[in-house]
């Protein structure tokens, strides 16, 4: 990743109160996410990165990809930024609360 490094962390091992940036797109988000998580699509992160936040950003994705690139950039830029081992595929798995944004069950697209 061109030198650009972040850190992960286990979905269990979240903090309470944790800033969750979740970068999947829209048709992701809208089929489940984290309760208090903020959505910003990983094309959209360099446009709205004032958006976030001072302090540790927790950034997740469906699988970890995505978000990766993310923590990575974020780092780069000065911000501090860890990454969700497993995404949105592990908070499931974790049992981990998750809503619709269309008022059905929530699952991970």
């Amino acid at each position: 990743m061109d030198g650009m490094t972040f850190s992960e962390i286990d979905v269990k091992s979240l903090p309470d109160g944790a800033y969750l940036l979740d970068v999947r797109e829209p048709g992701e988000w809208r089929a489940g996410h984290a309760p208090d998580a903020c959505h910003i699509p990983l094309g959209e992160l360099q446009g709205r990165v004032g958006e976030l936040p001072d302090g540790p950003i927790y950034v997740i994705c469906r699988v970890g990809g995505r978000s990766a690139h993310a923590a990575a950039w974020l780092n780069h830029i000065g911000r501090e930024a860890i990454n969700v081992d497993g995404g949105m595929q592990s908070w499931a798995a974790a049992g981990l609360p998750m809503v619709n944004e269309d008022g059905g069950t929530p699952f991970v697209a």
